[in-house]
């Protein structure tokens, strides 16, 4: 799949328990990091503004609250262990997932990862943590988005095939399509873009395929990109997912709800789906002093840091094998 081979992933089968005793539940998380940077300054990207020195004045201890928050959010996803599945957006390079899987709050919770390559201008990728015990990658790819004449590159789509405790093949793919900045009509041919990778990419598996699609998709749940992704068979699971403290989406901008984050499956996992559902734990959440309600609490507020956590809510969603 895509323009690279294909990277074969050798992990110890030691590591990997198959049980034929009980069904198997398995927990996905999507989450948008909200700029999850390091404070060194990659000189091929346009990341100057995530630097000490910088107008945020992104410092070590601020980086270091940050990874913690990251933790903390994942870890409130699940009440018992902690999820087999989190595909993460906005994180910056392979040494910030290193030090969220072995320095932060998840340090002890045996998170493997991939992550893409993208040759997106500021540095931002995505990545896919999992639990080497209910989740064994068998190999996994970059899909590259060729940006249309005067865009701007963009996040390469990742795409996992792995198998579960049950020996079930999972083809996941971890989406972060391009902003709607300069316009939604003016971007949407962006989003269509990634959205046409995606399907050619889902049409080379078999119709058997059990297919995971999550990510940030900028778009709402009835914008045409998404329309063409549920027309070729894709089920938006979370378009009716909701908080319990006050959530109604995971993005809230100018007092209105939003959800821009989404999780498909295909039809041959849809009867899997046990929940789905808005993690909006009250610590996750500040009080919308001009709007009124809850919205999320965010690392920056403008350029304002105010401790907090991202600017989305994660997406949670059960599946039953």
């Amino acid at each position: 799949m895509g323009n690279t081979l294909l990277k074969v992933i050798l992990i110890p089968y030691f590591l990997f328990v198959i049980s034929f005793l009980s069904a198997q539940t398995l927990t996905l998380v999507e989450l948008n990091c909200e700029n999850l940077f390091d404070c060194r300054h990659d000189t091929l990207k346009q990341d100057t503004e995530w630097l000490p020195a910088s107008t945020r004045h992104w410092t070590p201890s601020r980086y270091w609250r940050k990874m913690n928050n990251i933790g903390q959010t994942i870890l409130s996803c699940q009440e018992e262990g902690v999820p087999d599945l989190v595909a993460l957006v906005e994180v910056e390079n392979d040494s910030v997932l290193f030090a969220l899987t072995r320095k932060s709050l998840l340090r002890n919770a045996g998170y493997q990862y991939l992550m893409t390559e993208s040759p997106d201008e500021r540095g931002i990728d995505v990545a896919l943590l999992y639990q080497p015990f209910t989740f064994r990658p068998l190999c996994y790819d970059y899909l590259d988005v060729k940006p249309l004449e005067g865009m701007r590159p963009t996040r390469d789509i990742l795409y996992v095939m792995g198998e579960t405790l049950h020996g079930d093949t999972l083809h996941v793919f971890v989406v972060h399509a391009p902003s709607r900045y300069g316009g939604e009509k003016a971007t949407r041919p962006n989003r269509q873009l990634v959205a046409d990778r995606l399907i050619q990419a889902i049409e080379r598996l078999s119709p058997e395929a059990k297919v995971i699609v999550a990510g940030d998709f900028n778009d709402d749940a009835d914008s045409p990109a998404l329309r063409f992704l549920e027309s070729h068979a894709l089920k938006n699971v979370t378009r009716e997912a909701k908080g319990t403290h006050g959530a109604k989406a995971t993005y809230r901008y100018q007092g209105e709800w939003g959800s821009i984050d989404h999780v498909f499956v295909s039809p041959a996992l849809l009867d899997c789906v046990e929940q789905a559902y808005i993690n909006d734990a009250p610590f996750l959440l500040e009080e919308d002093q001009k709007y009124g309600g809850v919205k999320p609490f965010r690392t920056y507020n403008g350029m304002r840091y105010q401790r907090g956590h991202s600017d989305h809510l994660p997406l949670v969603v059960r599946f039953q094998f």
